[in-house]
């Protein structure tokens, strides 16, 4: 399984100490050069920042086709770097997987033909799989530790479709 990676899902996980999560589910993740940038290239420590770089199953790649990267940045506004090059690897790579929380984004990415789910997702996914025993807790921390945004209604849906 292909899984390419923007930054929040890493950033966010790695916040709350459950980055492991993603290599428990996908084996692997790719990340563009711009999503390492984000987290390295930065005067502050990120989270996750240090695992991008040391973590065998984290694996950064370079965007071949540049051109797509604008053309992505172009059509939407607000798509920064990482999420433009987020899409136009997992294009490349013909991924079956895009984590990728920014709405904006995922909207362009689904508009190209791509699989997308974002944190809560894959905390979802996480349960089903029996890694994790309820995702309330771990949404709750998302929120209060890593200043993670979720509506009181999707807070209500993922909940629900945990069976929490």
């Amino acid at each position: 399984m292909i899984v390419v990676s923007d930054t929040s899902p890493i950033t966010n996980l790695a916040a709350i100490k459950q980055l492991d999560l993603l290599q428990k589910l996908y084996a692997q993740i790719i990340i563009p050069a711009a999503v390492y940038n984000e987290m390295v290239s930065v005067d502050q420590l990120v989270p996750g920042a240090v695992e991008v770089q040391t973590f065998a199953w984290i694996q950064t790649q370079t965007v071949r086709n540049l051109q797509q990267v604008i053309i992505i940045q172009e059509s939407q506004e607000n798509i920064d770097l990482g999420e433009a090059e987020a899409i136009a690897l997992a294009l490349e790579l013909n991924a079956d997987l895009v984590l990728m929380d920014e709405r904006r984004g995922r909207i362009v990415a689904t508009s190209y033909g791509l699989q997308v789910t974002g944190l809560l997702g894959v905390l979802v996914q996480a349960k089903r799989n029996n890694l994790i025993p309820t995702v309330q807790p771990l949404i709750d921390q998302l929120i209060e530790e890593a200043d993670f945004r979720v509506s009181d209604q999707l807070y209500m849906a993922i909940l629900h479709i945990a069976g929490e």
